[in-house]
């Protein structure tokens, strides 16, 4: 079971697919962050999911709210796909420790060794408003982030 609605959101600091730091923390009090654990790089439904979002940025990330799409994968596996992808939002790496983050999110799939679907909708105040978990190969409903944006306060 991923993280629970109304949860403090844990913080963290992963490097980027350009190998720069990002932190939770620095969108605090600034924007929502829809935080999107994928389990691999290269693979169908991941890229179909993100290829949503890079193909309508808009609704996913604007003045209010941040995409920010975490793996397993290293930063060079991001580097090579953002490029090849389009992808002009962040995907971070979990890489080591291996899936740490994923595991304070509650979304780590320990037996396969990355993280399952784990999607978060995080307020600028490091709430957890928007939780859901969907296991490898099955494909989430990405209406349902857009309505959870959409039902931001300011």
């Amino acid at each position: 079971m991923p993280l629970d609605v109304g949860a403090s959101a844990p913080d963290f600091a992963l490097k980027d697919q350009n190998n720069q730091w990002v932190r939770l923390r620095d969108f605090h009090d600034r924007k929502a962050v829809l935080l999107v654990f994928y389990p691999l790089t290269f693979t169908g439904t991941c890229q179909g999911e993100l290829t949503e979002i890079r193909d309508n940025l808009g609704l996913y990330a604007n003045e209010k709210v941040q995409v920010l799409a975490v793996s397993v994968d290293s930063v060079y596996s991001h580097k090579v796909w953002s490029l090849q992808e389009g992808f002009e939002f962040p995907l971070l790496a979990d890489f080591w420790p291996h899936g740490e983050v994923a595991q304070r999110y509650d979304v780590f799939n320990a037996s396969a060794g990355f993280a399952n679907r784990g999607t978060f909708l995080i307020d600028r105040d490091g709430l957890v408003v928007f939780a859901e978990e969907a296991g490898p190969g099955q494909a989430r409903d990405q209406q349902a982030w857009r309505d959870a944006i959409a039902a931001l306060k300011e």
